[in-house]
């Protein structure tokens, strides 16, 4: 682990191969609770980072995507959905990265990032995959799930790491970058106090279909990484999604 802002608590640490958490806490967030910011940095021959972080926090994201590589080597600039956590900075970081490109799902492109991006954006399909190097990138479009229409994620079929967005929050400004301890009860809690998910009808399908990638990471944008039996733990994600709140 290195701390690469100390007044911020910024830090970045390897959760799976080739692939680094970059974690902001931030302690006192409107309504008195803590809460944290994950960006995830996956080197390789085509460098890539998924969540820009919101946009006033970009220098500190820049900084700690310099500790490992120079951030103008960045090639994607991937994001689950639209919003200030997920692509707040994604013009801050393609000025700094001229060679990158924004990545996100086809929906996403086409209402979205195409206009507010600076430089035209990759769409991938539903169980499209990229190849960055040595690893294969496949996306899978998870439209309402938690929220937002073009919502998707992006699984490493090499490590077998999910970057999972919003699924798991966890509250709270403190975490370990990984853990194998438990973050769905502590994610249930809190998606019960703020309500944020769709209650899309189609929960059930999507949840099936982020299990058959029998993930072994999962890379949450708030909170701690967890490794273990991915797929065990989105089938009890799914389970608690059919009970009453």
């Amino acid at each position: 682990m290195t701390i690469t802002n100390a007044q911020a608590g910024t830090r970045i640490e390897e959760i799976a191969d080739g692939i680094y958490q970059i974690h902001t806490p931030i302690r006192a967030m409107p309504g008195g609770f803590g809460f944290s910011f994950n960006q995830y940095l996956i080197v390789d021959d085509e460098p890539l980072v998924f969540h820009t972080g919101p946009r006033r926090m970009f220098p500190l994201v820049r900084e700690a995507i310099e500790c490992v590589l120079p951030v103008d080597k960045l090639r994607w600039i991937a994001l689950s959905h639209v919003e200030a956590d997920e692509s707040g900075a994604i013009n801050e970081l393609l000025a700094a990265a001229p060679l990158a490109r924004p990545v996100c799902s086809t929906v996403a492109a086409l209402v979205s990032m195409s206009d507010l991006a600076d430089r035209e954006p990759r769409p991938l399909a539903d169980a499209e995959t990229m190849t960055i190097g040595k690893k294969t990138l496949r996306w899978l479009d998870t439209p309402h799930f938690p929220h937002a229409w073009e919502c998707g994620y992006l699984f490493d079929e090499t490590s077998r790491t999910l970057f999972c967005g919003d699924l798991f929050t966890q509250p709270g400004a403190d975490h370990p970058a990984l853990t194998e301890a438990d973050i769905l009860g502590p994610s249930e809690q809190f998606r019960h106090g703020m309500d944020y998910y769709s209650h899309t009808t189609n929960a059930a399908a999507l949840v099936a279909k982020l299990v058959a990638t029998q993930p072994r990471t999962l890379a949450c944008m708030h909170g701690a990484a967890w490794r273990g039996d991915g797929d065990k733990l989105l089938r009890a994600l799914g389970d608690a999604l059919g009970a009453p709140a």
